[in-house]
């Protein structure tokens, strides 16, 4: 009887580190196509991608991989982090990824504001 209660605690010990290895973090700039693949969200295509966006140099942030890898935003990111993937070894902090995103908006509308005062000042030119 002692001994199948040490062989069902081996078996249950076993059987967590096993899931404990399913769920270990995955790194963006180490990963393979499968590696990345078991990260839930994941798929051929969007592994490819960032296989592709790899190719011109490691991820330096969560936020240069949103920049440079389509089908990641900061939703995908978000999710993607919490089953496990890493970049550089970072889970995703969203509030990082936002301030890059509301400075290029900032400066599509001041590019914005100055075309408008160009129009208007063109406008009243006799």
């Amino acid at each position: 009887m002692f001994r199948n209660i040490i062989a069902s605690l081996l078996a249950a010990l076993a059987l967590n580190a096993l899931a404990f290895d399913a769920s270990a973090a995955v790194d963006a700039n180490r990963a393979t196509q499968a590696e990345l693949e078991t990260v839930k969200g994941i798929g051929p295509g969007l592994s490819g991608k960032i296989l592709e966006a790899r190719k011109s140099g490691e991820f330096k942030s969560w936020s240069d991989m949103v920049d440079r890898v389509g089908g990641v935003g900061p939703g995908n990111a978000a999710r993607f982090s919490q089953h496990g993937l890493t970049v550089g070894g970072t889970a995703y902090d969203g509030s990082a990824a936002a301030a890059p995103k509301a400075a290029k908006k900032a400066e599509k509308a001041d590019k914005g504001d100055k075309a408008e005062k160009t129009t208007v000042a063109d406008k009243a030119k006799p």
